[in-house]
């Protein structure tokens, strides 16, 4: 089974433009973010997907590997599907270019999912969320079903906890999730063609459009979580940890 990372990486972020290629402790996101996925086990090649020729001459620098995609593009899902448009491969993950402490652990850990053939899309969830995340709308929360794919993500507290005692609330998982994802190439490259759905515009969660039109989403446990960067304030949190 061939399986390659991508790293979609744009410069126009509307919350931190220009990202991508911050210092930290000299050396740029993108390439804390390329360094960390080559430690995989279980990726045979890491290609960077942008749009902006500034991040293409910095993944050159480092030696990485990058690729020039659309600028149109709304999400990192359709700029990872039009990569594989031209690479032969069997699953690919799409690798956060804002995790610039990625463990390559976790991803090793969604590579191996696609061990079980039925697997479609792969995702990370970590078990124990306290009473302040699940009421916190910027920490998505899953339920699963016995299989371990995603029932629905929201940004509400789901499960409901009006009607449960101590003892039911103590004898369950709740889980909240971590945005990396795997996906089959064929799955990756259907999903783009899905149009827009309803429920995914009231949560703001791409993968809601996916379980709608019935695409299955395992969640694979990790008890590992990095800090990553969406603001420049998010920036001292991730240098505390280098």
């Amino acid at each position: 089974m061939k399986i390659i990372g991508i790293i979609p990486a744009r410069y126009a972020s509307s919350r931190f433009p220009g990202k991508p290629l911050i210092d930290l402790k000299g050396k740029s996101m993108i390439e804390r973010v390329y360094k960390g996925a080559e430690k995989s086990q279980k990726l045979s090649r890491i290609i960077v997907a942008t749009d902006d020729e500034r991040i293409v001459d910095e993944v050159n620098r480092f030696g990485g590997e990058v690729m020039m995609t659309s600028p149109n593009h709304l999400n990192g899902t359709d700029r990872c599907s039009e990569v594989i448009n031209t690479i032969d491969c069997d699953v690919v993950v799409n690798i956060q270019g804002d995790e610039p402490l990625i463990d390559f652990r976790q991803l090793d850990a969604l590579c191996s999912a696609f061990e079980e053939t039925s697997v479609e899309i792969a995702t990370l969830g970590i078990k124990g969320v306290s009473e302040e995340e699940r009421n916190n709308p910027n920490r998505i929360k899953i339920v699963l079903n016995q299989k371990g794919d995603a029932m629905y993500f929201s940004r509400s507290a789901i499960p409901s906890t009006a009607h449960a005692d101590t003892t039911v609330l103590n004898d369950f998982d709740f889980y909240r999730h971590i945005g990396v994802y795997a996906f089959r190439a064929k799955t990756l490259k259907e999903l783009p063609l899905l149009r827009p759905t309803a429920i995914e515009k009231v949560e703001s969660l791409e993968q809601l459009r996916w379980l709608y039109y019935g695409y299955s989403i395992r969640v694979v446990p990790t008890t590992i979580e990095t800090p990553n960067i969406d603001t420049p304030e998010d920036v001292k949190k991730v240098l505390d940890c280098l």
